[in-house]
C-alpha cells in the first residue's frame, strides 16, 4: 500500500510539501494542474514541472486527481469528440512523464455536495456535513454562494467560480439526460480513451458520486455495487477501474462497503478511506478516521482491501478542522496526518497478523 495525501499545489493549498514529507509513512502526493479548466490540454512541460517540484521535496507524484471531464462529454453534445481528443492528448503527456493513475468523476454540475462546510462538533472541531432537509430548501442557483461563505477563502475543487457562474447553463445542458443516457456517455468516453491508457499503462479510476443518490434532480450513476460492477464489466480493459471512496459510497448506509471492496477485486486502482457519522436517512457528518468516531468499522474496511489483494495508492480523505487550523475545508494538515498514520497502523496490523507483511 502506498500512502499519500492530496495536494493542490502552492497556489491553491494551505499545506506545503515539506510538512507532508514529515508525516510517517507518507510516500507521495496526489495532485493536479488545478488552474487548467476542464477540456483544455495539459502540456507535458507543465506536468514535468509539477512532478519535479514534488520530487525536489522528497516525495513522489503517485497520481492525478483530477483530470476533469468536460461537460460536453458527459452530456454528449456535438463538441464531445473534440474534448475527448484533448483528454487523450493530456493522457499522452501524463504517460510520457510516467504517471499511471488518474482519478476522475462523471457527476453532472456538482462534483460533490454538502449543506455545511464547517459544522461544529462537541469537541470543538468542525466538519463537512450533509442534511437532505437543508439541501431541499436551497435553490440550486444559490448553492455556490452558500458553499463559498464557508470556504475560508480557498477555491474548492468542483466549485470553481467560473464554472458556477454558468450554473443555469449547466442545468439546461443536462435536461433530458437520465441515468441510462449518462452511463452510455461514460462508456463512450472510456472506450475512446482506453487504447491510450493501455499504451501507457494509465489506470483510470472513477470516483463514486457524493452523496450516493440524485441531488437537485440530476442523474447519478456511480452510487452502488451493481453500477460499479456494471461499468467494469462493460469496459473490460484492466485500465478501467474504480476509486473506492468509503465516504462517498458509505453516504448511503445500505451500501455494504466490505462487500463492494471484495466484489471489485482487481479493479480498485485507488482508495480514499475515511469515516462518516450517520444520524438518520440523508443526514450525516464527516468524522475522524478512528472507527469509534463514526459509523464505519475501519479495521474491517482495511482488512477487506488487504484480503482482496489491493496494494495500490491510498489517501486519507476529508479531515476535521482541528487545533485552530484555517485551511481548505476537509483538506487541512492535522487531521489528515492523523488519519494517514492511523490507516498505516491498521494496514501494518492486518498484514503482520496475516503473516505476509505486504
Amino acid at each position: 500500500m502506498k500512502m499519500t495525501l492530496r495536494w493542490f499545489g502552492n497556489d491553491f493549498d494551505s499545506v506545503p510539501l515539506w510538512k507532508i514529507r514529515q508525516i510517517p509513512g507518507v510516500e507521495g502526493v496526489i495532485s493536479t494542474l488545478y488552474g487548467i479548466p476542464a477540456g483544455e490540454v495539459w502540456e507535458r512541460e507543465q506536468i514535468h514541472a509539477l512532478k519535479e517540484e514534488i520530487e525536489d521535496a522528497g516525495l513522489k507524484l503517485l497520481g492525478i486527481e483530477s483530470v476533469n471531464v468536460h461537460d460536453s462529454i458527459k452530456a454528449a453534445t456535438p463538441e464531445r469528440d473534440r474534448h475527448i481528443e484533448n483528454y487523450i492528448k493530456t493522457l499522452e503527456a501524463l504517460g510520457k512523464e510516467g504517471i499511471d493513475l488518474v482519478c476522475y468523476n462523471f457527476m453532472p454540475v456538482f462534483d460533490w455536495t454538502r449543506s455545511d462546510l464547517a459544522k461544529m462538533r462537541a469537541d470543538g472541531s468542525t466538519v463537512l456535513s450533509y442534511d437532505q432537509d437543508e439541501i431541499d430548501k436551497i435553490n440550486p442557483d444559490e448553492m455556490f454562494e452558500n458553499i463559498d461563505k464557508k470556504s475560508n477563502g480557498f477555491v474548492l475543487p468542483g466549485w470553481e467560480p467560473e464554472r458556477m457562474a454558468k450554473i443555469k447553463e449547466l442545468f439546461a445542458l443536462y435536461k433530458g439526460i437520465n441515468n441510462e443516457k449518462l452511463f452510455e456517455n461514460l462508456v463512450y468516453f472510456l472506450n475512446a480513451i482506453m487504447p491510450t491508457c493501455e499504451k501507457y499503462g494509465i489506470k483510470m479510476a472513477i470516483h463514486p458520486d457524493d452523496p450516493a443518490w440524485p441531488v437537485f434532480g440530476l442523474p447519478r450513476i456511480m452510487t452502488c455495487k451493481e453500477n460499479l460492477l456494471r461499468l467494469v464489466n462493460e469496459v473490460k480493459s484492466p485500465c478501467n477501474g474504480i476509486t473506492l471512496c468509503t465516504g462517498s459510497l458509505g453516504s448511503n448506509p445500505e451500501n455494504d462497503l466490505e462487500d463492494i471492496i471484495k466484489s471489485l477485486k482487481g479493479r480498485i486502482h485507488f482508495a480514499h478511506i475515511r469515516n462518516l457519522k450517520h444520524h438518520s436517512k440523508g443526514k450525516f457528518e464527516e468524522a475522524a478516521h478512528l472507527s469509534s468516531d463514526g459509523s464505519f468499522d475501519m479495521l474491517k474496511i482495511v482488512k477487506a482491501f488487504y484480503d482482496s489483494g489491493f496494494d495500490g495508492v491510498v489517501r486519507p480523505d476529508h479531515g476535521r478542522a482541528i487545533w485552530g487550523e484555517v485551511a481548505l475545508p476537509g483538506y487541512g494538515l492535522y487531521d489528515r496526518a492523523l488519519g494517514a498514520v492511523y490507516l498505516n497502523g491498521l494496514w501494518e496490523a492486518v498484514s503482520k497478523l496475516s503473516g505476509e507483511g505486504r
